[in-house]
């Protein structure tokens, strides 16, 4: 099975997956209105909207997750609202998933298991705003933890790699 065959929810309800975004570099990342990282949906919209990667097939998708403290408890209605009128998400958002433990959702046990990381491999998404750079072939070529800002150089780095 690949990235683009694991059932997905937008965060309006539709039944999708991440075909759509084959042959495209992708940054998914695991979202929380309530967390000390919220302010990074600024700089993933920033991403999102960067010309030069919009030009090269390049998105940001955002998964909400409650995993972390309690930080993203709002519906998908909630989260979507939030988003919208507070950082101006236009992004694509999904329904709100599990990252970890026995509810973890499919596309979050591929993420983990297939990190490019040897130590990262077996290891849980540690907090909110993880992020995950895939490429255009599907392959998981890139783990940020959450103080990995979206504006950092080593991000920006490694998706300038993926673009070409």
């Amino acid at each position: 099975m690949s990235i683009y065959d694991i059932p997905l929810k937008t965060i309006d309800g539709k039944v999708t997956s991440l075909k759509e975004y084959s042959g495209k570099p992708i940054l998914i990342v695991n979202t929380a209105s309530k967390c000390g990282f919220t302010p990074q949906y600024e700089g993933l919209q920033a991403l999102y909207d960067n010309k030069e990667y919009k030009a090269a097939g390049f998105t940001v998708l955002g998964f909400p997750s409650n995993d972390f403290g309690q930080q993203e408890p709002g519906t998908t209605a909630e989260i979507k609202e939030f988003c919208e009128l507070k950082y101006h998400v236009k992004f694509p958002m999904f329904d709100k998933v599990a990252t970890k433990g026995k509810e973890q959702h499919p596309l979050y046990s591929y993420l983990v298991s297939h990190s490019p990381a040897k130590e990262e491999k077996t290891k849980d998404v540690q907090w909110n705003f993880e992020k995950f750079l895939v490429d255009r072939q599907g392959k998981v070529v890139g783990r940020f933890n959450s103080k990995v800002k979206p504006e950092s150089p080593e991000l920006e780095k490694a998706i300038k790699a993926t673009l070409k």
